[in-house]
């Protein structure tokens, strides 16, 4: 799986104008199912993001996990994060898992990321989504599993 995480100060997904998820402070994960994955790398992605520390401590070092600060998570589901960009100038997708199994596989991560004690919100499969964050630092940080 492929994950690009945000912290955040505030991020929420909106869907035909409606707010369908929202959070203050944590982390906004884009997530795509790449083909080959499984549970196995949804389980190990979830548990390295609960653990990652990338929230500053009292001496102003990333030494905070999302859990240790109370944070949340919003979880977005982005089959473009498999764009493969190697030939021409329109990407490919084909590195994707299935819709069916991503769909799969996202929801499943994000059980995941619930099973790990953090509160979760999330987008929806497939939907035309208006993506909105304040990313705090700014910190950005590309996964693979």
């Amino acid at each position: 799986m492929r994950a690009l995480i945000q912290r955040v100060t505030q991020a929420s997904v909106t869907v035909e104008g409606n707010i369908i998820g929202q959070i203050g402070p944590g982390l906004l994960i884009l997530i795509c199912a790449m083909q080959g994955d499984g549970e196995k790398q949804a389980d190990q992605l979830a548990a390295k993001i609960a653990k990652l520390r990338i929230f500053t401590d009292d001496a102003g070092k990333m030494n905070r996990s999302v859990k240790d600060i109370g944070g949340a998570v919003l979880v977005v589901s982005q089959f473009t994060l498999a764009a493969d960009t190697s030939r021409g100038n329109r990407p490919g997708f084909s590195t994707a898992t299935a819709p069916a199994d991503g769909e799969r596989l996202y929801e499943y991560f994000a059980n995941q990321m619930t099973a790990q004690d953090l509160p979760v919100q999330t987008g929806q499969f497939g939907a035309d989504m208006a993506v909105d964050l304040t990313n705090d630092g700014p910190v950005t940080i590309w996964m693979d599993m």
